[in-house]
Formats: structure tokens, sequence, C-alpha cells
């Protein structure tokens, strides 16, 4: 075989074999196993922080409503109305602001918003409920 034939033939041979191409996939499979999980949770971590941050802020407004009029919201629209609030947030978990669960007042002689919780049925990363919060 003469130089130039060697050379032609190398030219057509470049690329990657099979076996090549499959530890490559099993690389990238392996670090995509260690890298997901992780990803994931902090996504619910994060969502549960924004969870607990809303819940606050109606809840100090609500607290607010009540320390300025003397009774509770009839509901959260309310608090939007007198500006205690910009607009009802949507809870992260459920991504609506419609599921919000209020509660009334413990005592029966007062109407309105006493509470408010988040209206998703699932558990929380610590094990707890997120309508308990």
């Amino acid at each position: 075989m003469n130089l130039l034939h060697l050379i032609t033939r190398r030219r057509y041979q470049t690329g990657f074999t099979l076996i090549e191409l499959l530890v490559v996939m099993a690389i990238i499979a392996t670090l995509l196993s260690i890298v997901a999980p992780r990803y994931f949770d902090s996504i619910e971590k994060a969502k549960e922080a924004v969870l607990r941050q809303d819940l606050k802020i109606m809840r100090d407004a609500i607290d607010q409503f009540y320390a300025d009029f003397g009774k509770y919201p009839l509901d959260l629209e309310e608090l939007v109305d007198r500006r205690y609030l910009r607009s009802i947030p949507i809870d992260p978990m459920t991504e609506s602001n419609t599921t919000w669960l209020v509660m009334p007042s413990p005592n029966e002689d007062e109407d309105g918003v006493y509470d408010v919780h988040s209206g998703h049925t699932g558990k929380a990363l610590d094990g707890t409920f997120y309508e308990e919060w």
C-alpha cells in the first residue's frame, strides 16, 4: 500500500465507535442520577420557603386589618380591596390563588377570615402536611 492510500483511508474512518458512545452515555447517566434528586429537592425547598413567606404576609395583613377595624376581613379579596395586600398570592404548591383555605374565627360571634392555610394536601419535606402550616 502506498502512503496516499493510507492517508485517504484514514481520513474517512474518523468518528466514534459504538463502545466509545456507550461509555460516554453511561458517564452522563451516572452524573444525572447524582444531580437530578438534588435539583428536584432544591425546587421543593424553594416552594416551601415561598409558601411560608406568603402565609406570614397574609396572616400579618389579617392581623393588621383586625387591629384597624376590630373585625376580621370577610374574605381575602377584602384585604386586596382595602390595600392590605397588593394581590392574593399564588399558592406555590397548587399554582393557583384560589385554593387557599380560609379558617373562621374560633369565636362564633366573629365572622370573617381568622387564618389561612395552603389548599395542597401533600406532605412537606419535614413530614408535616401543608394544610397544617
